[in-house]
């Protein structure tokens, strides 16, 4: 391939990389829930990975590609190329995202015409067997002087069919979903068939070359060529030096060599079925005759030549169609990027299974340790939404060991228990000492229907009377008992009995609630009979409890 070619080539691939490799392709690949484009032989994975037991979805069933291409055509080879045309078609399968196999046919004409001239071609039928007399050696070694001069030249007609594997370059990305160029290179191998031809007579009369050598007029390459397309018609009819006819009658009278390839290409997406691509082919094959001259030039006295063998190169441009049912198909793979399924999952999880954050609580108090003002709180303390230990005074005990819930201020502070130490009015301390009315209170037992929690009216009368004594005497506590199986029904019964009384005499007879300390559940009672009596000087006790069994509660 010439400068000049890789320079025309390079133009023309920069052109549509331009235009398209910072576009995307806004399908972003294939929806891989849709069974409807996994082949039967790849379903059991597909049914594998929905149910998330393979981590890999299976290959989706992908279009051909067909397309045809024109472009130029040229030979290397002993005698200089002049560009000509040459064309082709292919089907081409994806295998993979970054492999595809080609199936190709090509056809070029390639041309060549040299500027020099040349007398050493006394081992070339073409001009010898015309009657062009070249150098020739006498017996004794002696050179003797060709008298006709000749400008090498050929038309070849060259088929090939080859098969190729391709490697796409840039399909596999990492910031954006599928870009509309797809840059690729070639190798493959095949089979060449050609048949070369030379111009060597005008009709059946030999060109007089001698006339364009010796005129001084013709002072460079492009007189001289200009010279020579006046002299020469377009004919090509005599046979160049070949190897002979090839014994398959595949090929007739053309001459058939193996051939192998090498090319690098760049496609741009016009819509999901058709692309357009520029491609650069060059093919090596083993025969030095394509452009029917064995050898350059030859040297003269010696009848050994080294032969080079020619190469042909194919620059077009082309056009492709990818043809499946849509639907059932996805586009070719060297279309789509194969990390738009796991970037999808990483953004917008669909397949992936999240567990359920666990949140670390050290101390089981219901506050994640994150958030735990107070991490080691004492089993079963109530704590506020911080994590600490509530402690409705302020008297620096926790309510769940507070033995007096409402301390106050001036009774503070208070000892292990919450229990502060109120100091005597300096009013009255020079009075004598007040009797303690709490112990003319009776406190009465309240019995209870079996399995029941209704107060009875004699029950009602007689906690009316306990609420008369209890406000005459303000600073006097009760303690509300009730008895219990160790059973929940029998525990939760005995709490709802406790509370239905305590219930009675703070919201009918608007008793304090702070003057009752709740105990349910106690052992060694009557389990249909709550006592009620006087709190002693120091007992103490919470004034309500969370039901033990809520799902038992019973109704009045």
């Amino acid at each position: 391939m010439t400068f000049k070619n890789v320079r025309f080539l390079l133009g023309l691939a920069a052109l549509p990389a331009t235009l398209g490799l910072q576009a995307q392709v806004t399908s972003g690949g294939y929806n891989w829930r849709d069974s409807a484009v996994i082949p039967a032989s790849r379903a059991a994975q597909q049914n594998e990975f929905m149910n998330n037991q393979y981590d890999f979805p299976a290959k989706p069933r992908s279009m051909w590609e067909v397309g045809v291409k024109v472009g130029e055509f040229h030979i290397n080879g002993d005698v200089s190329p002049v560009p000509n045309f040459g064309f082709g078609a292919h089907v081409r399968k994806s295998l993979g995202y970054t492999l595809s196999l080609r199936a190709e046919y090509s056809h070029g004409v390639g041309k060549g015409l040299n500027w020099k001239n040349s007398q050493n071609y006394r081992y070339n039928t073409a001009w010898v067997n015309t009657g062009y007399i070249p150098n020739r050696v006498d017996n004794s070694g002696n050179l003797l002087p060709g008298r006709d001069l000749v400008y090498y030249n050929y038309k070849s007609n060259v088929n090939d069919l080859a098969l190729q594997a391709i490697f796409s370059l840039n399909n596999i990305l990492f910031h954006k979903a599928n870009n509309k160029t797809n840059a690729y290179l070639l190798a493959g191998a095949g089979v060449t068939w050609y048949k070369t031809n030379v111009n060597a007579l005008n009709g059946s009369t030999r060109y007089n070359f001698n006339n364009i050598t010796s005129n001084p007029v013709f002072a460079d390459r492009s007189d001289i060529r200009r010279a020579l397309r006046d002299l020469m018609d377009d004919s090509y009819e005599t046979p160049a030096e070949s190897h002979g006819k090839t014994k398959s009658q595949l090929f007739g009278d053309f001459t058939a060599r193996a051939h192998a390839s090498v090319g690098f290409g760049i496609s741009y997406k016009i819509s999901p079925r058709v692309n357009i691509s520029l491609e650069e082919r060059i093919t090596f094959i083993q025969d030095d005759l394509i452009d029917g001259q064995r050898w350059a030039a030859q040297v003269v006295g010696s009848p050994v030549f080294t032969p080079q063998n020619d190469t042909y190169n194919h620059l077009s441009a082309g056009i492709n169609f990818n043809i499946g049912k849509q639907g059932k198909r996805v586009e070719p793979l060297y279309w789509i990027n194969p990390l738009n399924f796991p970037y999808s999952e990483l953004t917008s999880p669909k397949r992936m299974k999240i567990p359920k954050p666990v949140l670390d609580d050290t101390d089981g108090d219901g506050i994640t340790d994150q958030f735990d003002r107070e991490p080691n709180t004492p089993k079963g303390c109530p704590v506020d939404t911080h994590g600490v230990s509530r402690d409705t005074d302020g008297d620096g005990v926790p309510d769940c060991k507070d033995k007096q819930l409402i301390t106050p201020s001036e009774c503070q502070p208070v000892n292990a228990d919450g229990i502060g130490k109120c100091p005597d009015p300096k009013c009255c301390s020079d009075r004598p000492p007040v009797v303690d009315v709490c112990a003319n209170i009776g406190g009465p037992s309240i019995l209870f229907k079996m399995n029941s929690v209704a107060v009875s009216r004699d029950a009602e009368l007689a906690l009316t009377f306990l609420a008369g004594s209890l406000r005459n005497s303000p600073s006097c506590k009760i303690v509300v008992t009730g008895y219990g199986e160790p059973s929940k029904s029998g525990q939760q019964l005995s709490w709802d009995r406790v509370n239905q009384i305590i219930r009675f005499l703070v919201e009918r007879q608007a008793i304090n609630e702070n003057r009752f300390i709740f105990r349910h559940g106690q052992p060694g009672g009557d389990v249909n009979t709550v006592d009620i009596r006087v709190a002693t000087k120091d007992e103490a006790g919470p004034n309500t409890v969370p039901a033990p069994h809520p799902n038992l509660r019973r109704s009045n």
